[in-house]
């Protein structure tokens, strides 16, 4: 069982996805607080690999309102949790051009918090076109099915 707590809306239609991952991420309490009242934006993060490691940058998790810290940092780099023969197969398939990893939702899971992310390729203007057209497309069925 697992509770969506924030979603990347822009990933479907800015990338093509190729394959998804899942994987635990370090947060202090107070960001975990944060996230399952509602207050996370994965717009614009992306993840990296630095020394062997997985990275998620510039997600941004709001202050929680009740804690009492001088000094917070937003959209601080959070370290996720993986197998190192996983970030291997990641390294590897990096080297191909134009495929980049990025976040695609943050899930509540088994009461621990974890990020979907994807590898994925950049999508082409022609294809965002084809995107818009298709969901215009499912849309008008489902209005004519429903009258």
């Amino acid at each position: 069982m697992s509770k969506l707590l924030v979603k990347n809306r822009k990933a479907n239609f800015e990338y093509e996805i190729l394959e998804k991952f899942e994987a635990g991420i370090v947060l202090f309490g107070h960001e975990v607080k944060s996230l399952k009242t509602g207050g996370g934006n994965l717009t614009g993060s992306y993840l990296t690999i630095k020394n062997g490691e997985l990275w998620l940058e510039k997600m941004n998790i709001a202050l929680y309102e009740k804690a009492t810290l001088p000094i917070y940092e937003p959209t601080r780099s959070r370290k996720l949790l993986v197998r190192k023969k996983e970030i291997d197969q990641l390294t590897g398939a990096l080297n191909t051009q134009g495929v980049t990893l990025i976040p695609l939702s943050c899930i509540l899971k088994n009461n621990r918090i974890k990020i979907e992310f994807a590898l994925a390729r950049g999508k082409k203007k022609y294809d965002k076109r084809e995107s818009i057209k298709k969901r215009d497309q499912e849309r008008r069925i489902q209005r004519e099915i429903n009258r």
